[in-house]
């Protein structure tokens, strides 16, 4: 997948709203996290509790320019939680967790600007 960190690129191509429908983005709470020393770029590894619905998953994400894994523990993140996994290193990833570039292209973690239940849908 090609992600776009410049902000001025123009939008994507138009998806029905149909299409967006079919991702399942919520909210989980970091329950571990820690550095992932495998990987080919900076990673942390996380393990994410989305509540009953979905369960505990685990995430590999390139956050280490703004994140040390100490200060993820209890914080709540948005990932989707219906991808396919994928396979980095020995981890398999379960969820994508979503974030933004900031302006040299590292990543700032999404999340609720307020506390809301694990495994609560993107509304």
């Amino acid at each position: 997948m090609h992600l776009i960190h410049d902000p001025a690129a123009p939008p994507l191509p138009i998806v029905e709203f149909d299409e967006f429908l079919k991702l399942d983005i919520r909210v989980g709470t970091v329950i571990e996290a820690a550095d992932f020393p495998e990987a080919r770029k900076p990673a942390l590894k996380l393990q994410i509790d989305f509540g009953d619905g979905v369960g505990v998953k685990k995430s590999s994400v390139q956050i280490t320019e703004h994140y040390q894994p100490e200060e993820l523990i209890g914080r709540q993140v948005m990932a989707v939680v219906n991808f396919a996994p994928r396979q980095i290193g020995p981890v398999r990833s379960e969820v994508l967790t979503l974030g933004f570039a900031d302006r040299d292209g590292h990543i700032i973690l999404g999340g609720a600007d307020k506390p809301v239940p694990n495994g609560a849908r993107l509304a």
